[in-house]
């Protein structure tokens, strides 16, 4: 009988860390093409690009650097590629309005989904409020901007990661997308726990995963990602739900107390998981079966 197939993820960059906080975070077309290649040999079938600035390692959802890092990628391995249109709290997606606070700038984010080469793209479709640096940035995705989102990527031919770290956002936002027909079953949700930032944001907890599990729409599969020290039991946890799993440095510097993480490590130790609880890791010809993905061309 064949084993359970799980999509492990890794998200290696983010739009929030930097080297400072843990040099062995890769910023740049080449090194995050690298370190990709290393995690697909090491089990993951999808990879979650967040580009940065040549200048200052600063977030950019600037279509060349993206056309740069899939065309990299793609060159070492068939690995899914799964671009940003969040982009990040600082370089180019924010700026600051009349009120004194700050706003990631939509017009940027949708560039995120303009290069070749992405067969995803992250869609978060709530508003935020997220606190960084001691800025309070709005990250504002109303019903409209979520439906130009979506109708965007499907014009493209891009499968929407719809992003929830809410009940809410499951029920209500999500929830109104699919029934718009915005996306075609499956859908592929991640449910992101432990964002401490993102005002509205749920911690992970056993009861907290399962409620947002049980509340899921029909004919959707899941993904459970979870920051800091809680990606280790939430994804452990998404395992024995059914799920699917997302780790890396976008979400956690490090891989234990004291110990500073690298990509390929969290990779490694997820894959073991994976195995020693009966599932197998899905090649990524088989995740783009799984997310209903067309085949690599």
């Amino acid at each position: 009988m064949a084993k359970p197939k799980v999509i492990v993820t890794v998200a290696p960059t983010g739009g929030m860390a930097n080297k400072q906080q843990n040099p062995n975070l890769p910023t740049q077309p080449q090194e995050i093409a690298d370190d990709t290649y290393r995690c697909y040999n090491a089990g993951a079938s999808v990879v979650a690009l967040h580009a940065r600035r040549a200048s200052d390692d600063e977030a950019t959802c600037d279509p060349k650097v993206y056309t740069q890092m899939n065309e990299l990628i793609r060159a070492k391995c068939d690995i899914v590629l799964n671009n940003s249109t969040g982009g990040g709290v600082n370089g180019d997606m924010i700026h600051q309005l009349n009120n004194g606070l700050w706003e990631i700038n939509f017009d940027e984010r949708v560039k995120g989904m303009e290069a070749p080469g992405a067969e995803m793209c992250t869609l978060d479709a709530q508003t935020i409020c997220a606190s960084f640096g001691g800025k309070e940035i709005l990250v504002p995705t109303t019903p409209k901007r979520t439906r130009q989102l979506a109708e965007m990527m499907k014009a493209r031919g891009i499968k929407p990661e719809w992003e929830v770290f809410s009940l809410e956002d499951i029920i209500q936002d999500v929830g109104r997308a699919i029934k718009e027909g915005l996306d075609e079953p499956p859908y592929f949700i991640n449910i992101v726990l432990g964002v401490n930032a993102f005002q509205g944001a749920l911690p992970y907890s056993p009861k907290i995963l399962q409620m947002m599990v049980e509340h899921l729409p029909k004919e959707a599969i899941f993904n459970v990602s979870a920051i800091g020290t809680a990606q280790l039991p939430a994804t452990t946890h998404g395992l024995l739900l059914g799920g699917h799993v997302r780790v890396g440095l976008e979400d956690n510097l490090y891989y234990e107390h004291g110990e500073l993480a690298t990509n390929v490590k969290l990779v490694e130790r997820m894959v073991r998981i994976v195995r020693e609880l009966g599932y197998e890791p899905a090649t990524p010809t088989e995740a783009r079966q799984i997310m209903g993905l067309r085949p690599l061309q």
